[in-house]
């Protein structure tokens, strides 16, 4: 007998913890008015509540191909403002993060590195209805025939299945495919299955509660479900969550016959995706939209650091905000007057004049005093950091004099310290101790000046 040990139902946390795991949303009230405190957020009330706006009008699909821009000094929350945006629009709302730099590739064209994030960004959801036989097996009869090949191996030939739900029960006979693919999955007597009437496509939804089986096994990785009502021949809808790439690859696979196509005729295949292949399956979202069998959900993409975009990508994403199906575009920067990579023109932002013309942009400020005591407060919670008021409130002027991610920094440093001092607390020697032994970016310019002379500059 296997050996089974019942261990406690307490679910282990994941422990890394990241640099804006603490950002639950936006943090604003029903009015849209921005709480001083709420959600992981503190501060910024003017640019949270303009990103309320935002996402009210993601939410009601008003904002489609429209670009917004988060202008601030580093360390202000932009990053933060876009993670609680996507918080806000909740899991059917597709959200893609990416860098800047990531679009730089020796293998593939940027425009083609953008287009693919574009359309990840646009989800569909596909309703259908199909008629499916569905019930508990009660009764299971595979009929095997001689191997074509080889006379002493037997394959499936056919099979027969008695399904029963809460108001019939019902015996089929099914071919050779729909007989293979319940020997694939190991159906038994008991399982509860869906077989689709049209392609013959079997589901296995798992254990039935009312089988003699579901009733014994107390140990089993089969999910157990209930015993389906109805009749066992019914019109069931189904909804499928796809994203416009997802379909583009779909279509791609199956029109270059997937590996095949290198396999056979010596061609490798194509690590770019055909326009025609995306006109083609953007003509037929729109027709299944038209009819009513899909519904478009355009999502969210967030560039960070997009001032490392060049005038190339600007011009492409310039040119796609036009389209029909394009998410909303959220750009991140840092940066002041800069020069537009690519070019010699000065520009605010390092962004081109038609592309800012055609934003509306966010600004966030430095944070005061209170609200960076009140943002390591969170994160301590977070983390599970216990600090003395001492502690928090050194760390606090050390954020108000260099910057809110060096304290934020020295917070789980301090903790390490404490923990190497056997102890369960922070306290204000171990923010000393720490704060003496790493420098925050003033200090080390200090330091590279001092001996600028001993350093190598190659």
């Amino acid at each position: 007998m296997a050996e089974i040990r019942e261990v406690s139902t307490e679910a282990r946390r994941f422990e890394r913890i990241g640099a804006h795991t603490h950002i639950k949303g936006l943090g604003l009230d029903e009015n849209l008015k921005a709480v001083k405190v709420k959600d992981g957020m503190v501060g910024q009330e003017r640019a949270r509540e303009a990103a309320g706006l935002v996402v009210q009008m993601i939410k009601e699909g008003k904002l489609s191909g429209k670009t917004v821009i988060l202008a601030g000094p580093p360390g202000t929350g932009k990053t933060a403002i876009a993670v609680a945006i996507s918080k806000e629009l909740g899991p059917n709302v597709p959200f893609i993060q990416m860098s800047g730099s990531e679009i730089y590739s020796s293998e593939r064209k940027k425009t083609e590195i953008l287009i693919e994030a574009i359309r990840k960004c646009i989800g569909v959801e596909i309703h259908e209805m199909r008629k499916v036989y569905e019930g508990e097996v009660t009764d299971i009869d595979i009929r095997t025939a001689p191997h074509p090949y080889n006379p002493y191996q037997k394959v499936p030939e056919s099979v027969r299945i008695t399904l029963k739900t809460t108001q019939q029960e019902k015996t089929i006979e099914a071919g050779s495919s729909i007989a293979q693919q319940i020997i694939q999955q190991g159906i038994t007597v008991g399982s509860v299955i869906q077989i689709d009437a049209e392609t013959g496509r079997v589901a296995n939804l798992g254990l039935s509660l009312e089988s003699a089986k579901g009733k014994t096994y107390d140990v089993d990785t089969r999910q157990k479900v209930p015993r389906p009502s109805g009749e066992v021949l019914k019109e069931k809808e189904f909804v499928y969550m796809l994203t416009l790439a997802d379909m583009d690859e779909i279509n791609a696979r199956s029109r270059m016959g997937g590996g095949l196509f290198s396999l056979f005729f010596g061609g490798s295949e194509s690590k770019e995706i055909d326009p025609e292949i995306r006109a083609a399956v953007d003509e037929q979202v729109k027709k299944m939209v038209d009819e009513g069998k899909a519904y478009i959900h355009p999502g969210v993409l967030f560039i960070d650091d997009s001032h490392l975009l060049d005038l190339e990508a600007f011009s492409f994403l310039g040119r796609a905000l036009e389209s029909e199906l394009v998410p909303i575009i959220i750009l991140a920067t840092n940066r002041g007057i800069t020069t537009i990579r690519g070019t010699d023109v000065k520009s605010p932002m390092g962004f081109p004049l038609d592309l800012i013309d055609r934003s509306v942009i966010i600004a966030t400020h430095e944070y005061d005093s209170e609200s960076i005591k009140e943002i390591l407060r969170i994160r301590s919670k977070e983390e599970n950091i216990k600090l003395e008021e001492e502690a928090l409130e050194r760390l606090k002027d050390i954020g108000s004099k260099t910057s809110l991610r060096y304290a934020v920094q020295l917070l789980s440093l301090a903790a390490q310290n404490a923990k190497l001092m056997k102890r369960d607390t922070i306290t204000l020697e171990d923010v000393e101790r720490v704060d003496s032994l790493f420098m925050d970016i003033s200090e080390a310019t200090e330091h590279l000046r001092r001996y600028e002379e001993k350093l190598m500059y190659h």
